[in-house]
């Protein structure tokens, strides 16, 4: 195809280029963290619980979020380790990766679970600002969103009620 030749391989360890890799590539993200190819059966089992909904219910949207692309990082890693050992035709059982697997694919579903339960609960609270006067849902940055009734007419709302008790 191209007159230029293709470059040989150089087949002498003493003789090839050593070449630096940032230790904080993305890619190393598909190893476990002492950066070996495989993970052994006791690495793999040594990992926690997964999380509960209450525990998610009490974390921030920024923490659910980092716990998800972690928990697509280790998906990731144990779909990459799989794939290494079929390719090297290696017959360990891996039922430390496959529990592990199934604990982060419970997380991930508790994290869809509590994510829905909060939009629930957002879509509820836009209901019942929609009929408070006191809310301003077309409010932007010059005006505030919420303007409370002063404290005197609170008053006088509390007042009638115990009227009408005392003349029963």
């Amino acid at each position: 195809m191209s007159k230029q030749p293709l470059p040989q391989p150089v087949l002498d360890r003493n003789k090839r280029t050593q070449i630096q890799v940032d230790p904080n590539h993305g890619l190393w993200g598909f190893f476990n963290s002492s950066r070996k190819t495989l993970s052994t059966e006791e690495e793999e089992e040594a990992k926690g619980r997964p999380w509960t909904v209450e525990e998610l219910r009490h974390k921030s949207w920024e923490d659910i979020h980092s716990l998800w692309y972690k928990c697509c990082k280790e998906r990731n890693r144990l779909a990459t380790e799989s794939k290494e050992r079929r390719r090297m035709q290696i017959s360990v059982r891996s039922f430390g990766a496959r529990s592990r697997d199934r604990t982060i694919r419970h997380t991930q579903a508790k994290i869809k679970y509590a994510l829905t339960e909060r939009w629930y609960a957002w879509e509820e609270a836009w209901k019942l600002a929609e009929n408070d006067p006191e809310v301003n849902l077309k409010a932007d940055l010059d005006t505030p969103a919420y303007q409370p009734s002063s404290f005197e007419d609170e008053e006088e709302v509390d007042e009638q009620p115990q009227a009408a008790a005392g003349a029963a």
